[in-house]
């Protein structure tokens, strides 16, 4: 079978020939139907979050179960899925906090190997790497059962896979990390997927103005599309996207998204923040190292969060997020830009340059 390799930092995708191994006990292999790219996808090339080669690419997408472990109850062939990058067990500390959905037994695997440090892919007899739990841009791949989620077969496999990691983030970064509250005033750095995600929660969480901040104009109608408000671009302005927010919104903002992972806009989304209760939420991430932070920025009584997954827990709230889509409660079509077959994985990358480009949908 095929998939997407890149064998170095920095080197040109491939499509080549691998071999995927059967589950082990507590495994599932899956056959991918469709999957997307993400911007993770090329910060892995860049060789974050790991720089582990040869490396199988992508982790978002859906595909249906092709054979399971003898140890797994809760799937069966057939059944539709989606992989996730991390889970969710209902036992640990953090799970039953209430607080976090950074599962402690089920987290994020950095390794680019399965949970017991091995992996079932290989090329020429070479082991293979993969970005976090799995690499959806092959034919075929194994996944601990712990990190996929079944959805309805019925389900858009587009759609699916951008809840799959992208839209969620976003989604669940106003949904489950800020909290919004109805009236509230939000501005979302960044209008991909993620920032589109965001400003979808907070519609949905009832917020009275959304800004939306991109230096592609040709994101504001989109983002009008999933609810906000107000549009800023800050390349045409000497001020910087801070000031411009407390333009429309006086002291700042009530919260802020940052989706960018852009280093320099870190404090740039605290200072947008209304003094002593102004929340960011920050979700974007490259391979970039972080800029020295405006530390005065925080002493004001703001407050800074780190998000995995936008907050959201596989089991709990993943299914509900996989029922509005296929409710079609959000325009998803709007994301859904340029489609590529596998073996043409390359063109994809060139899309991504484009300036009407939102998402990347990836055929088997």
């Amino acid at each position: 079978m095929v998939a997407a390799i890149c064998w170095g930092k920095g080197k040109t995708v491939t499509v080549e020939e691998i071999e995927v191994d059967p589950p082990k006990a507590t495994e599932v292999r899956v056959k991918m139907l469709c999957a997307s790219l993400c911007h993770t996808d090329i910060s892995s090339i860049q060789g974050f979050p790991h720089n582990q080669f040869p490396l199988a690419l992508g982790h978002e997408g859906i595909g249906v179960v092709e054979s399971i472990g003898d140890e797994v109850r809760n799937l069966k062939e057939g059944d539709f899925i989606i992989p996730t990058y991390i889970g969710e067990c209902e036992e640990c500390e953090n799970c039953v906090s209430g607080k976090t959905n950074v599962c402690l037994t089920h987290p994020v695997r950095l390794t680019g190997l399965m949970p017991d440090n091995s992996s079932r892919l290989s090329i020429k007899g070479q082991k293979l790497y993969h970005v976090l739990s799995c690499a959806t841009w092959s034919e075929y791949v194994v996944v601990d059962v712990n990190y996929l989620t079944k959805v309805d077969p019925n389900i858009n496999l587009a759609y699916a896979s951008f809840i799959s990691c992208g839209f969620s983030t976003g989604y669940g970064a106003s949904w489950k990390e800020a909290k919004i509250e109805t009236g509230s005033t939000v501005a979302v750095f960044g209008l991909g997927a993620v920032g589109l995600g965001a400003i979808s929660g907070a519609k949905m969480m009832g917020a009275s103005k959304i800004i939306g901040i991109d230096k592609n104009e040709k994101k504001k109608e989109i983002g009008e599309a999933f609810g906000m408000t107000h549009f800023i671009n800050p390349s045409g302005s000497d001020k910087s996207p801070s000031e411009l927010v407390k333009e429309l919104c006086g002291m700042g903002v009530d919260y802020c998204i940052e989706c960018t992972g852009v280093p320099t806009l870190l404090t740039q989304s605290v200072e947008a923040t209304k003094v002593g209760i102004g929340k960011t939420i920050a979700v974007g991430i490259g391979a970039e190292p972080v800029a020295p932070f405006g530390l005065l920025a925080m002493l004001f009584g703001r407050t800074l969060k780190g998000s995995c997954f936008g907050g959201v827990k596989t089991k709990s709230d993943l299914s509900i997020i996989a029922n509005k889509c296929q409710k079609e409660e959000f325009p998803l079509q709007e994301l859904f830009t340029h489609e590529v077959s596998l073996v043409d994985i390359g063109k994809a990358f060139e899309f991504l340059k484009q300036p009407n480009c939102v998402k990347v949908v990836i055929r088997m």
